[in-house]
């Protein structure tokens, strides 16, 4: 596939963004090469500057569950947009989306719109200690929750320490009050809440990680992290930027029968809008400015096309109910590079859940960072660039998650996994 147009843009964009690009996994460097630069998506393909159809994976990360450009969606934008793009003023449609996500979720009994899952988990974090009026909190190696500064950190010597910024421009101050644990280890939650129980203000965790690939809880991990928060009176905080609505209509928290104190939402409640919320139970929620003494504001939060977007995506969702119908596709196509990689005795592990899916190029399936981090990205680096060449688009890490949309068919999954076929042959260890 031709990609002279795309080389030619991002030289380009390299005169003027910083990197060429305005979020750093998309420019290629874990897989080398350089970026596609995309002109128009539909359903389950994508197409570049070049001219190249691609079935897309990546799914603007995780927002496009309905596909790409779905048409009531789009007519629903549309419409609103002629109306006006922002006011910054209270609309119905804010009201309209909130009645959906509450009645979805029972946890989030109040929430505030904010525009990024940034955003949401830096408010979410505020709003914790400004509840317990306590400073410490505590996250897990390899959960991302966007780039605030109190969480851009790694975990230092030991399995339970404070953690050191993992970014040039952050106080040590900032990471001093952010302790990091192993993901899916509760032993250490444990043995950390014995010694500092009283400090911890919250813990902020990914239900199911999908920002080191997609990594299941190990069974009552969730449900111990809310024993041990509720017995020493700190906050749980579910992002589930990724997993909302996307495993389920509602929250993964739905399925596991958790009810965090504060939930983060993003993606798929914005239906590829830049749409996010931080919401939870009342009484914690009532301390939010204006009625509260927890300042947050945006310019743009709640915005009427961002609101209309959301609204028609979820009702869609609600309507269709395609979870199990995804979740299958998502295991026929899971399992068929798994099967595939093996026949080419390549060492690899399909993790999946709905919508969700890694290929992990190791020998045994991840279950923390740690393990994630052992596997083989030079393998993945040449199995990315083959699928690519051949028109499949995955997302340029071995570290990130892929995503089924409802618009992806049997022929898409047909097609990737006879793909990958030939690709696993040529790749040579």
């Amino acid at each position: 596939m031709g990609k002279k147009m795309s080389e030619a843009a991002f030289l380009e964009a390299e005169k003027y963004i910083a990197g060429g690009v305005d979020s750093p996994v998309r420019a290629f460097k874990a897989v080398g090469g350089d970026p596609l630069f995309i002109q128009k998506g539909k359903g389950s393909k994508i197409y570049d500057i070049d001219g190249n159809e691609y079935i897309d994976y990546v799914g603007s990360w995780g927002p496009a569950i309905l596909g790409h450009a779905p048409e009531k969606v789009i007519d629903a934008v549309r419409k609103v947009a002629e109306r006006g793009l922002s006011f910054g003023a209270p609309t119905i449609l804010e009201t309209e989306l909130a009645r959906r996500i509450i009645k979805a979720i029972p946890s989030i009994e109040r929430l505030r719109f904010v525009s990024s899952g940034t955003e949401a988990a830096m408010s979410a974090l505020r709003l914790a200690r400004g509840f317990t009026k306590r400073e410490d909190i505590v996250k897990f190696t390899g959960c991302y929750h966007g780039h605030v500064d109190s969480l851009l950190v790694e975990a230092g010597s030991g399995a339970a320490t404070f953690g050191n910024p993992t970014s040039s421009g952050i106080p040590k101050d900032f990471a001093r009050h952010t302790i990091v644990l192993p993901y899916n280890d509760i032993d250490a939650c444990q043995n950390l809440f014995k010694e500092l129980g009283e400090t911890i203000a919250c813990v902020i965790v990914e239900p199911i990680a999908g920002n080191m690939g997609t990594i299941l809880p190990n069974e009552n991990f969730l449900s111990a992290l809310r024993e041990i928060t509720l017995k020493y009176g700190s906050l749980l905080i579910f992002d589930e930027v990724l997993t909302g609505f996307r495993i389920t209509y509602g929250g993964y928290q739905n399925l596991m029968g958790i009810r965090p104190d504060i939930t983060c939402l993003g993606k798929v409640i914005g239906g590829g809008m830049p749409v996010a919320l931080y919401g939870g139970r009342k009484e914690v929620m009532s301390l939010v400015s204006p009625q509260g003494d927890v300042y947050q504001a945006g310019t743009l939060s709640g915005n009427p096309l961002a609101m209309i977007s959301g609204i028609e995506t979820l009702d869609i969702l609600r309507r269709e109910n395609p979870y199990l119908s995804l979740h299958q596709t998502t295991e026929k196509l899971a399992l068929g590079l798994e099967e595939e990689g093996k026949r080419s005795n390549l060492p690899v592990k399909a993790s999946f859940i709905g919508s969700m899916f890694t290929l992990f190029f190791c020998d045994k399936m991840p279950g923390n960072f740690d393990m994630v981090n052992r596997c083989d990205t030079s393998l993945f680096s040449m199995y990315f660039k083959g699928m690519l060449k051949n028109g499949v688009y995955l997302p340029p890490s071995q570290f990130e998650t892929n995503f089924l949309s409802c618009a992806h068919t049997e022929d898409d999954i047909r097609k990737t996994i006879d793909i990958s076929k030939e690709v696993f042959k040529d790749i040579k260890r």
